[in-house]
């Protein structure tokens, strides 16, 4: 995944390659100019034109280092940057596509974690652990093709000390990348409690549970303490075997080169050549052992940002979506659906519905708690599929359609206003963002939301604060009214969208929505019966089938459920 994101830019990756070889050779050549120093310069003869031409050489080969290292800091930072934010664009773009049903699966929140933590991660590793791990992987070979080059009989002893440097790295590897994966799943546990807490802080402290909630975050902590307490042991004990292993191995062939010296065999500078050679090349594998743990967690935190990037939508377009007819009647028909939720397989919550509503009509859908009226407004915007029988829009199956152009039809008021984090302008366009002002004004007249937007410090520029925690409950529900207003949809689906309002309001934007429910199919989800007597046609839900059906009076006079739900009502409502 990171590499897809990275060979889109092959100059900066092309450079960034050039940086390092830069500077692995730079600093591999700083032991040869020394030994050219050493036995040049310092030797009996020597004079000082030599040393001073090799003392400069150095210098000059510093300068390279200095260059060539802030060439590679620049396009490899630039390349983790933009690589992380690729995939960012990458995996939202898919979150966007797959239906809801997807997160009643997986919680909002920890993905919400991944999308943060897990690619800071991935920032990490592709701006700094792959440059650090490139770099002292092309020492560690050039390093030790110099110091064959310098004196073959030592170098050979470095064989003996690579396996002795790899088999702890493969052993302790697998281990390390298994708990360095489900460290960051506890982390992400953490991101997702902090969030879930703060965002209810009123209902917290309401309740008094501000010391539970404490404790339950201090365990959540200490389980992350302990997987990460692991991922450090096992870290540890890698880079203390790696580290014994190589600077072990090499100081036992410096000793055997001193030898030499003494003996007259190697030169001074050889061997000060091969000293500062050999520990570069030491620091290069210690190096290695060190960033092979921060790329094995890196690479938990890219699987775990794949999963997202990798997983497919249920509801899709057809490969041949068959067109809605134009212009909409906004009819709609329920036939034979029987439906389960994906995480409630063994709850159905439609059984074998039928329900025809006409173009134009207004159905309201009433029934206890549970009945499956909600679930009628998700499978007609085809958030869901039934697993069993057919949705029909002006006469073509769901199915068939684009899920896209469905929606576009529909216009929607949730039971509690949801807004976004942005001004009210944004958020009152968000069903037709192409409105104008005067269609913007005109749709809040309606919905009896003018009143306060001009009262707002900057008119419809105010920004409403996180969700639109800056209005009151009602105060957002006329907003999110007025957003299916503008809309302009032949069919509208209101949840008891007058619920959070007062009763003058409440007045008011029943009239406004009875105005636009008048050339438009209107489904309405009712709590409070008193709303929906004005219904062309009412529906009574129960378990997930239809009981009744008819106007207000009709069914009061049957004396079913319909009229049992209405004087249990009427009784509260006067107490």
């Amino acid at each position: 995944m990171v590499w897809q994101s990275a060979k889109r830019y092959p100059g900066h990756v092309a450079l960034a390659i050039l940086a390092l070889f830069i500077t692995a050779g730079a600093t591999l050549a700083i032991p040869a100019g020394f030994k050219m120093v050493i036995d040049r310069g310092f030797a009996e003869g020597g004079n000082a034109d030599e040393m001073r031409f090799w003392f400069q050489s150095l210098l000059g080969i510093v300068g390279v280092l200095a260059v060539g290292t802030a060439m590679r800091f620049y396009f490899v930072s630039w390349l983790g940057e933009r690589v992380v934010a690729d995939i960012r664009l990458r995996v939202q773009r898919n979150l966007l596509r797959l239906a809801p049903g997807f997160y009643e699966e997986n919680s909002p929140k920890e993905i919400s974690s991944r999308m943060t933590s897990d690619t800071a991660l991935i920032e990490t590793v592709v701006g700094t652990t792959i440059s650090v791990a490139l770099r002292n992987t092309l020492m560690a070979i050039g390093g030790t093709a110099y110091l064959f080059w310098l004196v073959p009989s030592l170098t050979m002893g470095l064989f003996l000390v690579i396996p002795a440097i790899v088999v702890p790295i493969t052993y302790f590897g697998r281990r390390l990348r298994k708990v360095s994966r489900t460290s960051q799943d506890r982390v992400a546990d953490i991101g997702a409690m902090v969030t879930e807490v703060l965002s209810a802080m009123k209902i917290v402290q309401g309740f008094n549970q501000e010391n539970r909630e404490h404790e339950r975050f201090e365990a959540a902590v200490e389980r992350t303490f302990i997987v990460a307490k692991r991922r450090v042991i096992i870290r540890a004990i890698m880079t203390a075997v790696v580290i014994l292993c190589v600077f072990g191995g090499i100081t036992l062939l410096v000793w055997r080169g001193a030898e030499a010296v003494g003996e007259g065999t190697i030169s001074g500078g050889t061997i000060a050549a091969f000293v500062l050679t050999a520990g570069l090349v030491a620091g290069a594998f210690g190096a290695l052992t060190e960033v092979y743990g921060d790329l094995l967690r890196g690479s938990g935190a890219a699987s775990r940002l794949a999963e997202l990037l990798e997983e497919t939508p249920t509801i899709t377009p057809p490969a041949r979506p068959q067109t809605l007819p134009e212009p909409p009647r906004g009819s709609l028909s329920f036939r034979n659906v029987t439906f389960r939720y994906p995480t409630r397989l063994e709850a159905p919550a439609l059984i074998d519905f039928n329900l025809e509503v006409e173009p134009g009509e207004t159905v309201a859908i009433v029934g206890p708690s549970g009945a499956g009226k909600s679930t009628i407004f998700q499978l007609a915007e085809r958030f869901y599929d039934p697993q069993a029988g057919s949705i029909r829009l002006d006469g073509v199956p769901l199915t068939g359609a684009d899920p896209a152009e469905i929606r576009r039809r529909m216009a929607y008021v949730p039971q509690e206003g949801v807004l976004f984090s942005a001004n009210a302008r944004d958020n009152l366009r968000y069903g037709n963002w192409d409105a104008s002002d005067e269609a913007i004004w005109s749709a809040a007249r309606a919905a009896n939301a003018a009143e306060f937007l001009e009262k707002l410090p900057k008119g419809l520029d105010t920004y409403l604060g996180e969700s639109g925690t800056q209005l009151s409950g009602g105060q957002r529900q006329r907003l999110a009214i007025a957003r299916a207003l503008l809309r302009d949809a032949p069919i509208l689906l209101l949840d008891e969208a007058t619920s959070a309002l007062d009763a003058e309001s409440e007045r008011l934007v029943q009239d406004a929505l009875e105005h636009l429910m008048a050339e438009r199919t209107t489904l309405v989800i009712a709590h409070r019966l008193s709303t929906v007597r004005a219904a062309d046609r009412i529906v009574v839900m129960e378990d997930g089938r239809i009981v009744e059906q008819g106007t207000h009076d009709q069914l009061s006079a049957n004396g079913g459920l319909y009229a049992r739900l209405a004087k249990l009502q009427f009784v509260l409502e006067t107490a």
